[in-house]
């Protein structure tokens, strides 16, 4: 076997690599390490199919890879980050036990949307529901919202259980939902096929100047909304 066919397949589990070493520092409570981790692997995860495709040496073994070790970086890692967050939300004279353990049901809605992926012939060119490594994005940067805020109301509202539970529940829920999302692949290079791409790509560098870590889960939010005014258009 040549081995140009194993790189996309090393790559891959480099992305599992990465996950692995952000749950230590996840369990460790250092959120920035983590996430600098976590961003590390979804960007190995968007390159091992881009060489799998330029190599042609995609397969359904390769598929398959790709999915467990996205199960690590973009399923497991966020559900133990929210656990965190219910932990430390908890009443420390009447904690509710099953709380922060409910935070793996993103854990959950990730593993689920992973599988469906893999025999989902409509996600080649678009999503269908929140890609999970956007999913992950938006979670793992919660604490740290919660950690270099000044507001009052931002802090309130991330170390309320009850808000996080939501988020957890709707995270879980948006994975699999059946709405469709565009894609960053970038095929032609024609502003007309990829006007909304570009308006994104310009808005998300601004909410990062501007909010820092706040401008993270903002991001997620602008590319779910953007979708759904993309999706009007195309209707029309």
């Amino acid at each position: 076997m040549n081995f140009k066919t194993h790189i996309p397949n090393i790559i891959t589990l480099l992305n599992l690599f990465c996950g692995c070493v952000a749950l230590v520092f996840v369990s460790e409570h250092n959120f920035e390490i983590a996430f600098c981790f976590v961003c590390l692997g979804i960007f190995l995860d968007f390159f091992d199919g881009f060489f799998a495709r330029l190599l042609k040496v995609s397969s359904p073994f390769g598929l398959q890879l790709d999915s467990l070790a996205d199960m690590v970086t973009s399923g497991l890692v966020p559900g133990m980050v929210m656990f965190y967050l219910l932990q430390k939300s908890q009443n420390p004279i009447a904690p509710l036990l099953i709380l922060p353990y409910l935070g793996f049901i993103i854990t959950l809605g990730s593993c689920y949307r992973l599988a469906n992926f893999n025999i989902d012939t409509r996600q080649t060119d678009s999503f269908i529901g929140l890609p999970t490594p956007a999913n992950t994005l938006f979670i793992i940067s919660l604490p740290l919202v919660l950690k270099y805020s000044d507001s009052l109301m931002v802090f309130e509202m991330f170390s309320n259980p009850w808000f996080l539970l939501t988020i957890t529940l709707f995270s879980a829920y948006i994975l699999n939902a059946e709405i469709p999302l565009f894609s960053l692949k970038i095929k032609n290079f024609t502003f007309k096929k990829n006007e909304v791409k570009i308006i994104f790509l310009l808005l998300s560098v601004m909410l990062i100047v501007f909010f820092q870590y706040m401008g993270i889960p903002m991001i997620i939010i602008t590319y779910v909304f953007l979708s759904f005014i993309n999706n009007k258009f195309l209707k029309k």
